[in-house]
């Protein structure tokens, strides 16, 4: 099937080109309904990626904590067959589940250990896109890049870094280290506060955003 209507645009100025829409995975195996999913349910969702790509929607968005680890694993067996070629693949780093309560984390040996258990999970040699899900705020950002993230890009594990959920402060130190090339955040018909002084400052430093729940978390639909 060809690609109907889906457009391409640069995310920031590092040279990351995807969709212009693009697909988050989150709900298909965390948060929204059982975490654990069944066969029938995985063999739908891998389906459902399968459609968004060969309509045009090749930018898919992860992370190892949606599951735990689940996301990842059902996004690599999807992209089989030929398919990893064809997407923008993102996932995060930077939240870990311990004994039911949520650990942020960002020493450099974590980000090591979590993008290389990720490669596996998703069975690829690079990922496109590598955010920090949550700022570790034991641990200066510049650390966090310089050490961690940085140095993966330098061995070719990931091609760009991104933040997640981070302040402007936050976001300028971290591209005084390295370029940022992306920033997620919540961006909504009703969540506009991020206009006050992140957007500007990723307009400035030539940040792309990639904004999610931008319909609400499915209020508007």
């Amino acid at each position: 099937m060809a690609s109907v209507g889906i457009g391409r645009i640069k995310l920031g100025s590092q040279g990351l080109e995807v969709s212009a829409q693009g697909l988050g995975c989150m709900g298909m195996s965390a948060l929204y309904g059982p975490p654990k999913l069944k066969v029938r349910t995985r063999r739908d969702m891998v389906s459902l990626i399968h459609h968004a790509i060969h309509t045009g929607v090749t930018f898919l968005n992860t992370s190892n904590m949606y599951g735990p680890f689940l996301n990842e694993i059902l996004l690599g067996k999807a992209l089989k067959g030929g398919l990893r070629e064809k997407v923008e693949l993102g996932t995060k780093f930077g939240v870990t589940v311990v004994d039911g309560k949520r650990e942020i984390h960002g020493d450099p040996a974590y980000v090591r250990e979590a993008c290389e258990a990720s490669l596996k999970r998703l069975d690829v040699d690079c990922i496109n896109l590598y955010y920090q899900h949550h700022i570790d705020t034991r641990v200066p950002i510049e650390v966090t890049v310089n050490w961690g993230t940085q140095k993966l890009v330098e061995e070719g594990k990931i091609k760009y870094i991104g933040l997640s959920k981070a302040s402007a402060s936050t976001i300028r130190r971290a591209h005084a280290v390295h370029p940022i090339t992306v920033v997620q955040l919540e961006w909504s018909l009703w969540l506009r506060d991020v206009e006050e002084e992140i957007i500007p400052t990723c307009r400035e430093l030539g940040i792309g955003i990639v904004a999610y729940s931008p319909l609400g978390r499915g209020f508007f639909t």
